[in-house]
């Protein structure tokens, strides 16, 4: 992921001025490599390789967004319909 977008996509989803790491930082940055990674599965359907990493990052986003429902369902779901999952 080019710099610039991932700066874009931390500042959009960050709590404080001083916040990188923080559950929905890291479900946004995680989703938007899903989707890198979904366009290349598109024009390399036979490619094992990615798509096991492809089915890692979305399990780690499914366990960063059980967490985040786990301790406030509101910040769960506007994060859900921020970033336009279908949950």
């Amino acid at each position: 992921m080019e710099k610039e977008k991932k700066q874009a996509i931390i500042e959009s989803f960050r709590g404080h001025d001083k916040d990188t790491g923080s559950s929905p930082v890291q479900v946004a940055l995680v989703t938007g490599r899903i989707k890198r990674l979904t366009e290349h599965m598109k024009l390399h359907p036979h490619d094992s390789h990615s798509r096991r990493g492809l089915m890692q990052l979305v399990g780690q986003r499914r366990r960063h967004l059980a967490y985040i429902n786990k301790g406030d369902v509101k910040r769960y779901r506007s994060l859900i319909k921020k970033l336009g999952l279908r949950k």
